[in-house]
C-alpha cells in the first residue's frame, strides 16, 4: 500500500510540473455559464530565473518573518531586497485573488527560456496564491480567499536567445541582448505563462516561436532613417538609408520578440463543451530605438499578426509546421501587454486600432460601453502617478499613462462585464497598487506592477 501511495504522490508532482494536470480534481472548475479572461504584466522581472524560482518557494512562514521584518526595520540590506519581492509577489496574488478571474495570462513571468521548468509556477501558486492574501498590503488583517488554477503553461520566448548573428551592427555576434532573437539578457527573461481553472488544450496549442519577420505582408525591411543624432551614432561602415539587416539575418529574423501563441481553453457548460482560444503575445515596445525605427516597426507587425491570424491568412505557418490562421466560428480573446495604445504613445496607433475595430471583434468591449476602466486610473496623472496625460484616462493600464494591455473578445462571446484592476483612492485594495511605505514612489514595480490587471466576463 505504501508503494502504491508512493507512485501516486510521484505522478501527482509529475502532473505538477508538466502544467498541464489538475493539482487536485476538486480544484477543477464544474460546468459554468460564465467565464473571465485576464491578462496581467506582473513585472516580475529578476536578475535570473533561479532568483524567482527561489522567491515563489520561499514558504507562507518565512515570508511573514520577512514581512516582520520589514514594518520593524530590523532586516539587513540583503534580507530587506528580498522582502520586498516577496511584498510586491504577495500584493499582485492578492489583485488576483480579488477580481478571481478563470483564465489569466502572465506577462513578464521569467522562465527557464523553454518553458519546460514550471518550479516558478507552482511555487506562486502553493506559496501565494493558495494562501489568503489580505487587501492591505503589509497591514496584514484581512484576508482574501485563495484561488486555485490546476492547469498552467509557460511557453518557450525568444528574449535572451542568441540569435548567431550581429543584429546591432556593432560588429560582434552575440554580445549582448541585442543580439537575441527578442531583447533579453538571459533566455527566458520577460516570459509569459497561462494559468487556468479550466483545461488547457495542449495537444491543439498553436505557437509561432519561428515565425520569419519577413513573411509578414506588411513587414519591411528596418532602414537608417536618423541620420544627424550625436547621441546616436550611425555605426562605422555603414550610411543613412542603409538597410539595417543583411540579407540572411533578414531572411532569418523571427517576428515575435518571446512568442505569440494559441492556446485553447475547454469549459464546460450545461450545453456541453465550449473552446476559447486564447491568443497570447507581447510586443515589443515601440520605444528605445537609434538610428532605425526597427522596435517601433516590429512592436507594429507583432500586433498586425493577430490582424491576419483572425483573418485566417494562410500565409501563416506554427512551430510545427501547420497553416493558416483561425476559423471565422472560433472564440478567442487576444490578451497581453501589446505596448500599444491607440490614441497615445509612440506606436503605431492605426494597427493597434484597426485591431479592436476588426470586424470579427466584439467592439462593445474594445471601444464601447464595456471597455475596460477604472476609478483609480482617473486621478493617476494628477497625482503624479503617471507619466502623461490620456484622452481617456479611465481607460489607462499603466503608470506610464497608456492604455497598452488589451483584453480583446471575439465578437460571437457575449461580454457582460470588464474592468481594470485599479481602485481609486477611496476604494479597498488602494494600498496593492499604491503605497509610499514601499519603494521611493509608493507605486509601480515596487508596490506590485507599473501595469493592471485587465479583466472581461463573458457569458456561455
Amino acid at each position: 500500500m505504501k508503494l502504491i501511495k508512493s507512485l501516486a504522490a510521484i505522478a501527482i508532482a509529475s502532473a505538477l510540473l508538466s502544467g498541464c494536470n489538475s493539482h487536485n480534481t476538486n480544484d477543477i472548475k464544474p460546468a459554468t455559464s460564465d467565464v473571465t479572461i485576464a491578462t496581467f504584466n506582473l513585472s516580475f522581472d529578476r536578475s535570473s530565473f533561479e532568483q524567482l524560482v527561489e522567491e515563489m518557494q520561499t514558504s507562507p512562514t518565512e515570508q511573514q518573518v520577512l514581512i516582520n521584518g520589514f514594518n520593524n526595520n530590523t532586516l539587513t540590506d540583503t534580507e530587506k531586497e528580498k522582502a520586498l519581492k516577496i511584498i510586491q509577489i504577495r500584493n499582485v496574488a492578492a489583485i488576483i485573488q480579488t477580481k478571481r478571474p478563470n483564465v489569466i495570462l502572465l506577462a513578464e513571468f521569467n522562465n527557464d527560456g523553454t518553458g519546460e521548468n514550471t518550479a516558478a509556477l507552482t511555487g506562486f501558486q502553493n506559496n501565494y496564491l493558495s494562501v489568503g492574501q489580505s487587501p492591505n498590503s503589509i497591514d496584514g488583517g484581512d484576508t482574501l480567499e485563495p484561488i486555485k488554477y490546476p492547469f498552467f503553461e509557460s511557453y518557450a520566448t525568444n528574449t535572451g536567445l542568441m540569435s548567431g548573428f550581429d543584429l546591432n551592427n556593432d560588429k560582434n555576434v552575440n554580445s549582448g541582448p541585442n543580439d537575441a532573437w527578442g531583447f533579453g539578457l538571459y533566455h527566458g527573461q520577460y516570459g509569459f505563462s497561462l494559468m487556468s481553472q479550466y483545461k488547457i488544450d495542449t495537444a491543439n496549442t498553436r505557437t509561432f516561436q519561428t515565425f520569419k519577420w519577413k513573411d509578414l505582408p506588411s513587414a519591411e525591411m528596418p532602414k537608417i532613417t536618423n541620420c544627424n543624432d550625436k547621441d546616436n551614432k550611425i555605426p562605422d561602415g555603414m550610411a543613412c538609408g542603409d538597410d539595417w539587416y543583411t540579407p540572411t539575418e533578414w531572411d532569418n529574423l523571427r517576428l515575435s520578440s518571446k512568442n505569440h501563441v494559441d492556446a485553447p481553453i475547454i469549459i464546460p457548460t450545461a450545453n456541453g463543451e465550449q473552446t476559447i482560444h486564447i491568443l497570447m503575445s507581447h510586443p515589443t515596445p515601440p520605444v528605445f530605438d537609434t538610428v532605425t525605427q526597427k522596435n517601433k516597426m516590429q512592436n507594429r507587425d507583432e500586433i498586425q499578426f493577430w490582424n491576419n491570424y483572425i483573418t485566417n491568412g494562410d500565409f501563416i505557418y506554427d512551430d510545427k509546421g501547420a497553416t493558416g490562421g483561425l476559423a471565422e466560428n472560433e472564440k478567442f480573446v487576444i490578451v497581453g501587454d501589446l505596448n500599444a495604445d491607440p490614441y497615445a504613445g509612440d506606436g503605431y496607433r492605426q494597427t493597434i486600432e484597426s485591431l479592436l475595430n476588426h470586424h470579427r471583434v466584439n467592439q462593445t468591449a474594445t471601444d464601447g460601453k464595456l471597455t475596460p476602466s477604472s476609478l483609480g486610473a482617473e486621478t493617476c496623472f494628477s497625482d503624479g502617478e503617471c507619466r502623461q496625460d490620456n484622452p481617456y484616462p479611465n481607460r489607462l493600464t499603466s503608470n506610464f499613462g497608456l492604455q497598452v494591455d488589451h483584453a480583446i473578445p471575439s465578437n460571437n462571446l457575449n461580454i457582460t462585464d470588464s474592468g481594470v484592476y485599479w481602485p481609486a483612492h477611496d476604494e479597498q485594495g488602494r494600498l496593492l497598487v499604491n503605497d509610499v511605505r514601499i519603494g521611493k514612489k509608493g507605486s509601480g514595480k515596487d508596490v506590485s506592477s507599473d501595469h493592471r490587471m485587465v479583466w472581461i466576463k463573458a457569458s456561455l
